[in-house]
C-alpha cells in the first residue's frame, strides 16, 4: 500500500521562524523548455516530419495519443535531460510539455509502456500485432539528418568536410548484437556518426565485432549522393581517422565527382623509413630548444600486398616532442594522412595543420550526443535501441536550432572581447531549458510565469523573442 503524503512538513526553524512546505503551488513545471523546444520545432518542422516516417495500424477512432505527441514527448523530454522510459510515468502529467504537445485540457500523455510499444514494433509485425502497431522506416529518418542540414544553408556552399567517426555506447545487459571489444574492454555497440560542422548528417547503431570503417560505404554513399544532388557543385571532402582509410571507401571518393578524402594512416615501418631524416632534424631541434619540433614531407605511397588498388598521396609529419610535466621523455611522434587532394590544393603542411586536424572537433559533437543520451541503449532488440539513438539525434538538431537560431550573434554583431565559446548542449540545457514556470490557464490565455530572479532571464528573453519572430524553414529541394 503506498504511503500518505502529508499535507504540510516542517523542516527546521530558521531563527524564530517556523518553515513550512506543502505541495499545494499548483500547476508548476521544472522544465520551461520545452516551450523553447516547441518554438524550434515550429520553425525546424522536425517533428511531423519524424512522424510521418511512422506507419500507423491503430483503429483511428480508438486512438489517445498519436504518433506526432509520442514522439514530441520522446524528443522533448530527451532536450531537457530525461533519458528513461520510466521517467515518462511522471513527466506525463506535467503541465508544461502538455502544452507543448499542443493538450490544452491537461489529460495525460502517454505512459513509458505506451512508449515502450512504440520502440518495440516493427514494419514486419506491426500490421498483425496486437499491441505494437505502430513502426518506423529507418530510411526516412535517415533521410530527414541530411534533408535538415541542407535547409540550414540559404545558398550552396563552395566546400564542406564531412567527419566521419565512431564511438562506443557500453552495454551492460544481454541486448541483441551484445560483443565483446578488446580495445574498450567492455560490452559495447560501436555507433557511426557523420557530421558536418554542427550538423548531424549520420547516426548508425553497429555491432562492436565490426571495425568502424568496415563495409561503412552502404552509411556512406546515401548522405554524400543526396547532398551532391542539392548541391552539384558543392566540393566535398571526406574526413575521418585510420579506421576508414580503406580502400573501398577512397576508391569510392576518387571515383565521384567533386568528392575527395582525407583520413588517418596506420603507422608501418615501410612508413617511418620515408620520414625517417626529417625526423632526426626535428629531434636535433627539439633537443637544442626544448621546444616541439615538426616537419612535413609528402609522397606517393602503394603498399605491398595489394590491399590499395593504386598508389596514392600520402603525408607524413616528422615531429619529435620534448619532456613533459607527466614524467614522459623526448619522444617521436610521427603521423601519417592519405588523401585525394594534390599538391595544387594544399602543401604538405596545410594539409596536416588546416585540413585534417580540425577534423577532431567531430569528438566534441560525438560528446554531445551522450549528452542527449544516446547511450541508452538498454532495450532488449537492436531495432529498439536504434530507434532510440535517433531520438537522441534528433533532440540534439533541435538542440542545435536553438543555438544556431537563439543564441548565435548575428554577423554583422561586433565579437566581444574575449570572445565566448559557442554552449554545449548541456550547458544550453542547463542555463535556459531548465526553469521552472507556473502555469495558470483562463479563458482568453495560457500564462507562463518564470521566476523574478532567475539568473539568466535577459538571455532567455532574448533567445525566446528571436525563435518566435524566425519563419519557418523552407523545405529542402526534392524532400
Amino acid at each position: 500500500m503506498p504511503e500518505s503524503i502529508p499535507t504540510q512538513l516542517e523542516f527546521t526553524r530558521i531563527g524564530r521562524r517556523r518553515v513550512v512546505a506543502n505541495f499545494e503551488g499548483g500547476d508548476i513545471s521544472a522544465d520551461g523548455g520545452y516551450m523553447v523546444q516547441r518554438e524550434a520545432d515550429r520553425i525546424v518542422g522536425l517533428i511531423p516530419r519524424m512522424a510521418d516516417a511512422f506507419c500507423d495500424w491503430r483503429n483511428p477512432n480508438a486512438v489517445t495519443h498519436t504518433v506526432a505527441e509520442m514522439i514530441a514527448q520522446r524528443v522533448f523530454a530527451l532536450g531537457q535531460g530525461y533519458g528513461d522510459l520510466n521517467d515518462h510515468n511522471l513527466l506525463r502529467a506535467d503541465p508544461l510539455l502538455g502544452l507543448a504537445l499542443g493538450r490544452e485540457d491537461g489529460t495525460p500523455l502517454a505512459s513509458a509502456p505506451t512508449l515502450n510499444r512504440l520502440e518495440l514494433s516493427t514494419l514486419v509485425n506491426a500490421p498483425r500485432d496486437r499491441y505494437k502497431r505502430v513502426a518506423v522506416d529507418p530510411a526516412k529518418l535517415d533521410v530527414l539528418f541530411v534533408d535538415f542540414f541542407l535547409e540550414a544553408h540559404p545558398e550552396p556552399p563552395d566546400l564542406i568536410y564531412l567527419d566521419i567517426d565512431a564511438t562506443d555506447v557500453r552495454i551492460h545487459g544481454k541486448q541483441e548484437g551484445r560483443f565483446f571489444h578488446g580495445y574498450y574492454d567492455a560490452y559495447c555497440y560501436l555507433p557511426l556518426y557523420i557530421f558536418c560542422g554542427d550538423h548531424l548528417l549520420l547516426c548508425r547503431l553497429r555491432t562492436s565485432d565490426r571495425a568502424p570503417g568496415t563495409d561503412a560505404m552502404a552509411e556512406i554513399a546515401p548522405v554524400i549522393e543526396r547532398i551532391r544532388r542539392a548541391w552539384p557543385d558543392t566540393r566535398i571532402v571526406l574526413r575521418g581517422d585510420s579506421d576508414f582509410g580503406r580502400d573501398q571507401i577512397m576508391a569510392y571518393c576518387e571515383n565521384t565527382d567533386g568528392v575527395n578524402f582525407l583520413f588517418g594512416l596506420a603507422r608501418n615501418p615501410r612508413l617511418r623509413r620515408r620520414i625517417a631524416p626529417l625526423l632526426a632534424r626535428s629531434r636535433q631541434r627539439c633537443l637544442a630548444s626544448g621546444k616541439p619540433s615538426r616537419r612535413y614531407r609528402s609522397f606517393r605511397h602503394e603498399t605491398l600486398k595489394g590491399t590499395w588498388t593504386r598508389p596514392r598521396r600520402v603525408v607524413g609529419k616528422a615531429e619529435y616532442l620534448p619532456s613533459n610535466q607527466a614524467g614522459r621523455g623526448p619522444r617521436s611522434n610521427a603521423r601519417f594522412v592519405v588523401t585525394s587532394l594534390d599538391r595544387r590544393r594544399a602543401s604538405a603542411r596545410k594539409l596536416y595543420e588546416l585540413e585534417y586536424c580540425p577534423r577532431g572537433d567531430a569528438e566534441n559533437r560525438i560528446f554531445e550526443q551522450m549528452q542527449m543520451l544516446a547511450g541508452r541503449t538498454s532495450s532488449r532488440a537492436l531495432a529498439a535501441n536504434q530507434l532510440r539513438l535517433y531520438f537522441a539525434g534528433f533532440a540534439y538538431v533541435l538542440m542545435t536550432a536553438i543555438r544556431r537560431l537563439g543564441l548565435d550573434r548575428p554577423a554583422d554583431a561586433p565579437t566581444p572581447d574575449p570572445p565566448e565559446p559557442r554552449p554545449q548542449c548541456r550547458t544550453i540545457r542547463r542555463r535556459y531549458l531548465k526553469a521552472a514556470v507556473r502555469v495558470r490557464k483562463s479563458t482568453r490565455r495560457i500564462l507562463l510565469e518564470f521566476s523574478s530572479s532567475y539568473p539568466h532571464r535577459e538571455e532567455l528573453a532574448g533567445l525566446i523573442a528571436r525563435l518566435v519572430r524566425t519563419p519557418t524553414w523552407e523545405r529542402a529541394p526534392g524532400a
